[in-house]
């Protein structure tokens, strides 16, 4: 299997990361992979594989989370012949399927109770049972899991087993999120900006502009590298002038003309005349505040930047652009005045 991403960085964070699942990757163990969504976990379970002495075998993968409960058994173990209702023919699970080589279970977390009684006597015992059957097989599997929730944390709620997050947590690696890497974000820009403009047939690459760098190193990342790429080729293919690309939209969404919500009949109130929604009114900018010059510039500007906000209804990158700020710049106010957490 051979992947068009490569795993890419240089933050001391995110090396000491690779280099424990690389040291890991040796020892025929479980280890389990940690990290928010985008953050490259699939990735590091190939390297994971590609570095055991199994890189010639199988790496089998499957998101927990992608199939219905009642089908994941299944999935994992297999089915004999008329096991149940669709069942026609037997099927080999992916335990079967990765033999030899590795089972990467992403969403781990996802897990039901059943499936994880079952997960926990394949991984103990090298064995799994087809549904329908009443004859164990031995399986020879390394398991690689991943999973963007704290696992401990179910433990103690009773969703997760403990046994099982015991046998899994041989080793634990944790990647780190992209905001706290942000020296690898011009780096990842740059790769893909460079990729993207190969795929659209641009002779050079002309690199990013002040204003777009500002932007992608401004910006926090929740959805991390798989965002940051999406919104990096969204810029390259759009961008139609010459010299660097300058122009980032980090929300493909933002539009005049987006829809609005619909409301359910079902949910609608029954009204000759539908009311219109109620919106508070900021309070109007005054030069209240204090008899000195400082004092009363203070205070219009804490007024300015309150009403501002409510009127953007406290999206900071929106006030920001309104009034002509930087979204640092923004920030640097809201801290002077004390109105980081307004509309909070």
């Amino acid at each position: 299997m051979e992947r068009a991403t490569q795993v890419i960085g240089q933050s001391g964070a995110f090396l000491d990361a690779l280099e424990r699942a690389s040291r890991a990757a040796a020892l025929d163990r479980p280890v389990l992979v940690i990290g928010e969504r985008g953050t490259g976990k699939e990735l590091v379970a190939e390297r994971l594989h590609r570095l055991s002495p199994r890189w010639d075998q199988p790496l089998i993968i499957m998101n927990c989370a992608a199939l219905p409960e009642t089908l994941i058994e299944a999935e994992l173990f297999g089915h004999e012949s008329g096991a149940f209702t669709g069942a026609t023919k037997a099927r080999a699970g992916r335990f079967e399927e990765a033999h030899r080589g590795t089972l990467f279970l992403d969403e781990l977390g996802t897990l039901s109770m059943a499936a994880q009684d079952r997960l926990l006597r394949a991984v103990e015992y090298g064995e799994v049972t087809r549904i329908g059957s009443s004859r164990p097989l031995h399986v020879d599997v390394r398991i690689v899991a991943a999973t963007n929730e704290h696992l401990p944390d179910k433990v103690d709620k009773g969703t997760f087993r403990a046994d099982l997050l015991d046998r899994l947590s041989f080793e634990v690696v944790t990647l780190p999120p992209l905001r706290a890497r942000r020296g690898d974000i011009e780096v990842l820009a740059d790769f893909f900006g460079r990729r993207m403009a190969s795929e659209i047939g641009l002779a050079d690459w002309p690199g990013w502009g002040p204003n777009a760098l500002d932007a992608l190193m401004t910006y926090d990342w929740p959805g991390n590298v798989r965002e940051l790429r999406n919104v990096v080729e969204r810029a390259v293919y759009r961008w139609e002038r010459e010299g660097p690309v300058d122009s980032i939209e980090i929300d493909p969404f933002k539009s005049p003309f987006r829809p609005r919500t619909a409301v359910p009949a079902s949910a609608a109130p029954v009204a000759a005349t539908p009311a219109a929604p109620v919106v508070e009114e900021p309070a109007p900018v005054s030069f209240d505040g204090g008899t000195d010059f400082k004092s009363r510039v203070c205070a219009f500007e804490k007024q300015l930047l309150s009403r501002a906000l409510a009127e953007h209804r406290y999206n900071q990158r929106s006030t920001a652009e309104a009034l002509g700020l930087t979204y640092d710049q923004l920030r640097h106010a809201l801290k002077r005045h004390e109105l980081l957490g307004a509309g909070g």
